[in-house]
Formats: structure tokens, sequence, C-alpha cells
């Protein structure tokens, strides 16, 4: 389906809804076609198509809010829909603080980001590439034994969102990846590691080959792991990791968890909150940005800004809703942040880890032991222990522990080894201090 077209139904459906005596209304409608495949040990595993459509509705009777959602845009469904969100409404409370976003703060431009980089790939072509990625994987050391497979997937849509302001808007996009997990063993230990990249345009890739060397390498690189001894150690979070602990930030100081009085950040703003050397940009604009937008989930005008500068919270991240609960103005963060840019200290991996001097590098986290009301911290890990700014072995079965607000202001270095293609763009960050606990 065309843009257009989701254009006119999303706009049909705020018509609707407003003759179903709604007093205002917002709809999303979004069409995609995807296709992944796989191969394990030289074969095809899995060939999977998606083609995808679907639109939502949210219709408001004063402060009664209801919502309905199909997956058929025939013109019936539609109807049906929209009766089922007002029906819905009818039956719910009065909420003071629901309703669309502010007409004054609809977006009005709309740059082209280039999002839309259609994969002109067929299964033979890309089970060709996952082929080759796994190949390149297991040719890395003969000590790699099994494979759990390499993929190729690519997605292509479209969306549009409209409300009763009067306002329409949406954008085609695309998403494509590389992935490869392989298995590597020796002495009797099994270890598995994994690579991707991922990008808007499939020019933007690694190449296949790329990414299953990488992949081949860390799996070996972990083998004949061993556990330390318990204590206090500078722990450097590898730069896929830092994007987590940046992202708990981000949660933090997310409308939901401050209304609700569960975050760790509660009435943070233009307070230090972290090390001086912590900056966070958002930059909704980037040209084909995994997050990048000319709105938010509600229409409203995304903006490029400051978050936290020299460790000092300058905002949060609202959505109206969250926002009239806290007295507040909608930042453009429905739906989340777009394209969060954290500011190197300058240091290579190489001289974080000769900065870290004696403590661990941490490669893997499991489990998910994080209190955001507390901020404590507490999750199982993986990795190798660094001396003097060396690694000197693999490190498994080990726990890292601390409190979320004690990292932030712990750190003391933020590398330039960023993972290109992600929405959160952050090199591996280096903690003074952290708890770190094992079986010894």
């Amino acid at each position: 389906m065309q843009l257009e077209q989701l254009k006119q139904i999303s706009q049909d459906i705020i018509q609707l809804a407003r003759q179903s005596g709604a007093s205002s209304a917002e709809a999303e409608v979004s069409f995609g076609t995807g296709q992944n495949v796989s191969v394990r040990q030289g074969e095809t595993e899995n060939i999977e198509y998606n083609r995808d459509k679907g639109c939502s509705v949210t219709v408001y009777f004063g402060q009664r809010k209801g919502y309905a959602s199909t997956s058929d845009l025939s013109s019936q469904a539609l109807k049906d829909t929209v009766e089922a969100a007002c029906n819905i409404a009818k039956y719910t409370a009065e909420d003071p603080f629901c309703g669309l976003a502010d007409a004054e703060r609809m977006a009005t431009e709309f740059p082209d980001l280039s999002l839309h980089h259609p994969w002109a790939i067929d299964v033979e072509q890309a089970l060709a590439l996952a082929s080759r990625c796994e190949a390149a994987a297991l040719a890395v050391d003969a000590r790699i034994s099994n494979s759990e497979g390499a993929s190729i997937y690519s997605q292509s849509g479209a969306f549009a969102y409209a409300n009763s302001h009067g306002f329409v808007g949406g954008y085609p996009s695309s998403r494509h990846s590389i992935s490869c997990s392989v298995i590597a063993e020796s002495n009797n230990q099994m270890q598995r590691d994994y690579w991707y990249s991922s990008a808007r345009d499939a020019q933007d890739l690694e190449s296949p080959e790329q990414v299953g060397q990488i992949a081949g390498e860390r799996t070996v690189k972990r083998l004949d792991a061993r556990t330390i001894k318990t204590g206090q150690y500078p722990v450097l979070f590898e730069a896929p990791l830092a994007s987590g602990l940046i992202g708990t930030l981000l949660s933090a100081i997310s409308g939901g968890n401050l209304y609700r009085k569960s975050s760790f950040l509660l009435d943070s703003l233009g307070q230090t909150i972290a090390s001086p050397l912590l900056h966070i940009d958002e930059d909704p604009f980037i040209r084909k940005g995994a997050g990048s937008s000319p709105f938010d989930n509600e229409g409203v005008a995304c903006q490029q800004r400051t978050l936290v500068e020299n460790g000092v919270l300058q905002g949060y991240l609202l959505g109206s809703y969250s926002a009239r609960k806290l007295g507040m103005q909608s930042t453009g963060n429905a739906g989340g942040a777009h394209n969060i840019l954290v500011r190197s200290t300058g240091h290579s991996l190489q001289q974080l880890l000769q900065t870290l001097d004696t403590g661990l590098l941490v490669t893997e986290l499991l489990g998910h032991g994080m209190n955001m009301i507390t901020g404590d911290y507490s999750r199982g890990a993986a990795g190798y222990w660094v001396e003097k700014g060396v690694i000197v072995h693999p490190v498994e079965e080990i726990t890292i522990a601390s409190n979320m607000q004690e990292m932030l202001k712990g750190i003391i270095a933020i590398g330039n080894d960023i993972i290109p293609n992600s929405s959160k763009s952050t090199g591996s960050i280096l903690i003074e201090r952290m708890t770190v606990a094992s079986g010894e």
C-alpha cells in the first residue's frame, strides 16, 4: 500500500469517529512486508515472509477514552473498529488528563530523513549471504564446533497517523540486519557468542564476512573462562551493554515512571544525577537514524535537545498524558526517545582498558536485576579479567552489583567505540567501582 492510501484511511477513521459522536479522535494505520532467512551448518533452516497491516483508533468522549484495533482495513472492518472504540469509551471512567496532545504542538515540518531504503534481495540471494556469514564464522578457529546459524532480515513498510486537530503525517521506513551466532568447545567447555549489523540501508551493513568473523572471534575468546575473587573493582561495560545502561537512565526520566513515582530519579530536573563527564543529546533528525522521526506517536513535533549536560539532568521524556499528570508540557516523546547520543571522552577501547588498569570488562549480562524505584542493580555477568590494562582471561559465573545512582556518578570515561546504526549511540562506559561476586 502507498503512503497516501494510509493517510486517507487514517483520515477516514477520524471522520467515522466524528460521525459517531466522538469529541476527538486519533488513528494510526500501517502496512509492511518483510523477509527473514537463516542457515545452520550450511543448510537452509528457516524462510519466513511477513505481510502485516493494521490500524488502531482512539476516541474521546470528553474525558472518557476508548481504544480498538484491527488488522482488516476493509471499510466495514474500519466502521466496526470505530464503533467498538466508541462503545468502550462509554463505559470508562473520566480521566482529566487524557485527550489529544495540544494542537499548537503538532509538527508542521516534515524533512526527508532518508528512512526508506528497500532491499531488492530474493530468497536465494539472502541465503547465499547468510551462508557466507556463517562460513566466515566457522573458519575463524578449529575449536568452533557448532553453529546456531546466520540470518538475513529485511523489512520495509509505512505508516500514517492522523487526529481530529487536522494533523496527518507519516512516512515509509526500512530496517535490515545480518546476524550470526556460533559455539566453540575446548577442554569439555562450550561457549557461544554472536554479532550482528543493522541499518536502514542495506549498503550501510557490515559485510557478511565481517559479521561472521567478529562472531567467531568473540566466541573463541570466551573459551577457558574462569571465575574471580569477590571484591570491589572498576567495571567497563562494552558498548552494546553500555547502551542498556543508558536505556535504564532513559526509563528513569520517562513520564510513565515519573508520574507513577516508580523512578530512582524522581524530582531530579536540574540536579546532578551523574558524573560531569556524562553528556546526552537527543537528535530526531539524523538521516538514516534508527530513531529518527519528525513527530512522535501523538503528532507532536520532535526536537533536538540536551537531556544531560555535565551530569546535570536537563529534561524529561514526556508524552502529553504524563506531562499533564506532572503539570508540564509534552517533550515530543510519546513512544520513547529519538536517537540518543552519548558524547565520548575520546578514549579508544584500548585506552579504556589502560584507564581501568585492574578490573572487569563486561561483555554479557544475564537476568533483570534492576529495581527502577530504588536504583539497586544486580546482574549476572560474563566478560574478561583485566590486569594492568591487558586482558588476562575470560570470566564467567559472576554477579555485578551496585546502585544506578552511584554507577552514573562513578562514570570515569566513555569510549569512542560506538556501535553504528543504534538508536542509543554510545561507546563503552567505565565505572569506577562495583561489587563483583563469584563462587570463590
